[in-house]
């Protein structure tokens, strides 16, 4: 029998099927991992320390996941807490398990690990050639890395591991690739390493391996020749179909995963249907690489941003809003250069056409005119006052600029008053290295408390 991991859902906040939970609970895992967030959202959340998803949806979810735990008596493990994984929000979920277990009554040993770096640490790894770019990855000099809000290395399985080994109940990670609290427990355990790997990257989103990805629970086993996934909704399905493909979702080779300490290859992986529910995996493999490297995430503060948005709707404006944002982008630029003595370096202007083209810009190719278009000013200057001011200034514009010179002035609608929405600080990712370690814990912290029944009390 191998090592049983029950993952609830693709990430904490995300929701998952009670029921299908409760299956999974049935079938006696010997951990749950689940996985908190990733950069998906932007660097707004890792530049700020901050959480995507709110407390109350979070503690209610978390809450759930602690009640089965304590079913299951087993560890109940998160990566990435608090959507970035920052020191503060692994303190910020670390106070949410406080209150739980107080409501609860229960005794518990709960691992913290810390991702965090400080600049210094990074700016050392510069300097003596053990900051390695990727590809595509942006210059980061030293300047660069001195301007970082915050900095996070994505832990692996050695580091999971290193805190589950302190026999916690609950460990809360900071930042760490989606798979290795799927991984960690049965490597531990000397489960096959490239199953181990593979179980983890087609569990890391819960369902999404299945027919009804929405259902959010499976389980996978993983043994010394292989692992199993099986979905834990009466409805869900895994085929080998719905399983192989999940090695492409975000994933730059269908074949190849890069982790700390090595990669997956999954080419000779073969996938079998067990029944009309449950697929079981063998052949893939794990390579050791010659060093231990981590991956680095930084943001850094770029700017200052407020919003405004303005709707057209007359025909011959609807056809033609790419060019009449064309003619006020400039007519605004003379406006600002001469009633604020502002130059083009000292702020931005970023028109998106709501219904045209605002997702894709220059590559859409649609060619339908729409009823309305929504025309949405982003202006982003070195403070929020700058931003809002030019805002401000393009107001009237917004409302009222023509076409042309020889028209009368249109009236255009503000769907909100008023009419600019400031948005605080803006961040920009400025880190796609890894980091060279000579021993996995160097650029973590782990810290263990005991809360008891009395202090939860």
């Amino acid at each position: 029998m191998g090592t049983r991991v029950l993952i609830p859902t693709g990430a904490l906040g995300l929701g998952f099927d009670p029921e299908a939970l409760a299956a999974g609970i049935a079938a006696r895992p010997d951990i749950i991992a689940v996985d908190g967030g990733s950069t998906d959202s932007g660097p707004a959340y890792l530049g700020g320390g901050i959480s995507k998803y709110g407390r109350a949806a979070t503690r209610a979810e978390w809450g759930a996941l602690m009640a089965a735990r304590a079913e299951a008596r087993c560890p109940l493990v998160v990566g990435t807490a608090g959507t970035c994984g920052t020191d503060t929000t692994v303190d910020w979920l670390y106070d949410i398990t406080l209150e739980i277990a107080r409501e609860r009554g229960e005794s518990l040993k709960i691992a913290r690990l810390y991702s965090q770096q400080p600049n210094d640490r990074v700016l050392a790894a510069r300097a003596e050639g053990r900051l390695i770019p990727l590809k595509g990855a942006p210059e980061a000099g030293d300047d660069d890395i001195a301007a970082m809000s915050n900095i996070v290395a994505l832990a692996g399985a050695e580091q999971i591991g290193a805190a589950l080994a302190t026999g916690a109940d609950i460990v809360i990670a900071g930042r760490a690739t989606d798979t290795a609290s799927i991984a960690a427990l049965p490597l531990m355990r000397g489960a096959h390493p490239g199953a181990a790997w593979h179980a983890a990257k087609i569990g890391e989103c819960g369902a999404y391996c299945t027919t009804r990805p929405a259902t959010g629970t499976i389980l996978v086993e993983i043994d010394d020749t292989g692992f199993t996934v099986t979905p834990m909704a009466a409805e869900a399905a895994c085929t080998p179909r719905t399983v192989a493909a999940h090695m492409l979702y975000e994933n730059a080779d269908p074949y190849l995963l890069h982790e700390p300490g090595g990669h997956l290859d999954v080419a000779a992986a073969r996938y079998t249907a067990l029944d009309d529910r449950r697929v079981r995996v063998e052949g893939s493999v794990w390579v050791p690489s010659e060093a231990y490297t981590v991956k680095l995430e930084g943001a850094r503060l770029t700017g200052w941003q407020t919003t405004s948005l303005v709707m057209l709707r007359e025909p011959r404006y609807v056809a033609n809003a790419q060019a009449w944002v064309d003619r006020l982008s400039g007519e605004l630029r003379r406006q600002i250069a001469a009633r604020m003595g502002l130059g083009d370096g000292d702020y931005t202007l970023d028109f998106r056409l709501i219904g045209v083209n605002a997702t894709l810009g220059p590559l859409e190719t649609g060619t339908a005119v729409p009823n309305e278009v929504g025309v949405l000013l982003v202006t982003t200057a070195g403070t929020q006052e700058r931003a809002t001011e030019i805002a401000r200034l393009a107001n009237p514009f917004l409302l009222h600029f023509a076409l042309t010179d020889d028209e009368p002035a249109p009236t255009f609608a503000f769907p909100f008053s008023p009419a600019d929405w400031p948005r605080g600080p803006v961040h920009a990712f400025g880190l796609h290295h890894v980091m060279v370690l000579d021993d996995p814990m160097a650029a973590f912290r782990l810290e263990v408390t005991e809360v008891s029944r009395a202090e939860a009390l």
